[in-house]
């Protein structure tokens, strides 16, 4: 190998090297945490608070500026340790969130579990139903045992079960369509 082949191979190497660090196309990553989770006793039964910290990328505001509706699904599920066994699974339930544009009115539109209905002007208020859902309630009266402890995780992400048949292809294929957060866990004592 001659000394100026060397030198063209090592200059394509490190410019490969360079562009894959530089994680070329720089689109922002979609980002969500759970900043609060927390269990409360209430005389229907248990609720739970929930507050999110999120960012859509621009692909998924895209998608929603041309009409496609995103569904968000919020997962929880309440498990009591045992010792002896695997744990036991006590409640599993889930939550969704639909937000869509409608570009005759121009106005966004959030739904919580199709019930809850409501129009924004922005994407930023639709987006504040998500970020700040109202107590949920989880578990009716009696379903958990007083005095025993059990750990809740929570979970929220974009369902791409639920979006159009192309875009389920597209989401499997496409990081910008993968938007979810980490198990958020916890204990609680059940009164």
């Amino acid at each position: 190998m001659t000394r100026r082949t060397f030198h063209f191979l090592l200059g394509w190497l490190m410019a490969a090297m360079f562009l894959s660090a530089a994680g070329l196309p720089s689109a922002r990553a979609a980002e969500v945490e759970i900043t609060r989770a927390s269990l409360e006793n209430s005389d229907d039964g248990y609720k739970l608070a929930l507050s999110f910290s999120l960012e859509l990328n621009r692909s998924l505001e895209d998608a929603i500026s041309r009409g496609i509706p995103l569904y968000f699904t919020t997962e929880v599920e309440v498990t009591r340790p045992r010792w002896y066994w695997f744990n036991e699974k006590v409640v599993s339930i889930t939550q969704t969130t639909r937000i869509s544009y409608n570009t005759l009115t121009r106005q966004y539109q959030a739904s919580l579990g199709g019930q809850l209905q409501a129009s924004f002007q922005t994407l930023d208020e639709a987006l504040s139903l998500i970020r700040r859902p109202g107590r949920w309630l989880i578990a009716e009266r009696g379903v958990l045992k007083p005095g025993e402890v059990y750990n809740i995780a929570v979970r929220m992400g974009l369902d791409v079960a639920r979006l159009p048949k192309p875009f389920q292809v597209n989401a499997l294929n496409n990081s910008d369509w993968r938007f979810s957060s980490d198990w958020k866990q916890f204990t609680f004592r059940a009164e």
